[in-house]
């Protein structure tokens, strides 16, 4: 697919073909089952297989390896499309490809590649991204699980947490972060030396704790993980010893510019749900949409909405292009989070009590929307990056 031509409004005819296709399945498979799904905080695999079908999960995955050799872009528009409706299917597909398969796909050796991303790209199964812990949420690098080589085998210890996908019937395997050893670093002191290691599912000492009660993206799958003396392979190392870190940093960078296209359908989302019922609702003889407060309302929602848009786009074809993005890609993720949940806070809002009532699409956007502020990185976060990016 083309790099070039990202402008809102005027997708290369690659790129509109893909957003089309992922509109019509979303409005017509998942839409029908979203809030029967939220509702019962049940895993939706008919769906996930649809989007397998579709080789959705293989899109930015080279057809080598089981892809559709696609880029980053294309996953970000599908994602975008989910979003509008159903914040847990599109993040189970953001996770399964850009946590889950692109670790391998970046860093991996080609026996690694060969033998897990077939499945993974084929959405036949799923894999989570070990990075978070109870003690090392934002300061990812104070991680305390521990890897160590033991008769050719890694034997790995400690508790991860909040990992998606990882707990599903089709979950084939999570990467986690491990110290390692140690490393003396720039300052001369000794710092964890943190690697990346690929732990199948049903590894003995490997256990998925019952999944969390959540505030929102109920549908998709969460937990907190023990490894309790878990024995791998020495070749399970993923990368280069004791720059797993580093490797799982470059992948929160480019998973960024995805959450960030999430929290743009999130937003969109709320447009057209307020659009509608602002039409259609009547009080005081006409419809609330000819209420300057209302109008004005929604207004500002949309325009949020085109300036998260075109940030993303523009982080992703500086990605694309080989142009560093790291500080484009934070801009466009607090930007989308931040639309996402005031979006959904005005879109409840003007819904009045309706809003409020889960059986209204808006009702989910106010309920899953914070997350986007919190995960892959805060709102904090990203304004350090920013600034760091300034040199301050």
């Amino acid at each position: 697919m083309s790099t070039h031509g990202f402008a809102l409004g005027n997708l290369p005819d690659e790129y509109e073909d893909l957003r089309s296709t992922v509109e019509e399945f979303t409005r017509e498979v998942v839409a029908p089952v979203s809030a029967e799904h939220d509702a019962a905080k049940t895993f939706p695999y008919e769906v996930v297989s649809g989007m397998a079908d579709m080789g959705l999960f293989g899109l930015p995955i080279s057809e080598e390896y089981g892809g559709m050799g696609g880029d980053y872009f294309a996953l970000s528009l599908a994602i975008e499309e989910l979003a509008r409706v159903d914040q847990s299917v599109a993040i189970t597909l953001e996770a399964g490809c850009s946590l889950g398969a692109m670790p391998i796909y970046r860093f991996g050796t080609d026996e690694q590649k060969q033998k897990y991303l077939p499945a993974l790209a084929a959405g036949t199964s799923l894999g989570g991204f070990g990075l978070t812990e109870p003690g090392a949420g934002s300061d990812a690098g104070g991680t305390r699980t521990t890897a160590r080589l033991d008769g050719g085998e890694w034997v790995v210890n400690g508790n991860k947490q909040f990992i998606t996908n990882s707990g599903t019937d089709i979950t084939s395997l999570v990467t986690v972060t491990a110290v390692t050893g140690t490393t003396t670093g720039k300052d001369g002191n000794e710092k964890p030396e943190i690697s990346t290691i690929i732990v199948p599912s049903g590894t003995p000492g490997f256990t998925a704790e019952p999944a969390y009660n959540k505030v929102g993206w109920n549908a998709s799958d969460t937990h907190p993980l023990t490894f309790d003396d878990v024995r791998v392979p020495e070749e399970n190392l993923l990368g280069r010893r004791g720059r797993g870190y580093a490797h799982f940093l470059s992948i929160l960078d480019e998973g960024r510019i995805a959450v960030a296209a999430l929290a743009v359908g999130a937003a969109q989302g709320c447009v057209d749900e307020s659009v509608k019922y602002a039409r259609e609702r009547e009080a005081f003889g006409k419809p609330i949409g000819d209420n300057q407060a209302i109008a004005f309302k929604i207004a500002r929602m949309e325009a949020r909405t085109m300036t998260a848009r075109a940030a993303y786009y523009s982080a992703a074809a500086r990605m694309l292009a080989g142009k560093p993005f790291k500080k484009d890609a934070s801009v466009a993720k607090m930007i989308a989070g931040e639309a996402a949940m005031d979006n959904a806070r005005d879109a409840t809002q003007i819904h009045g009590g309706y809003g409020f009532m889960n059986d209204y699409v808006v009702s989910r956007h106010y309920r899953d929307s914070k997350i986007l502020e919190i995960g892959e990185g805060t709102t904090e976060v990203q304004l350090l990056l920013i600034a760091r990016s300034l040199g301050l």
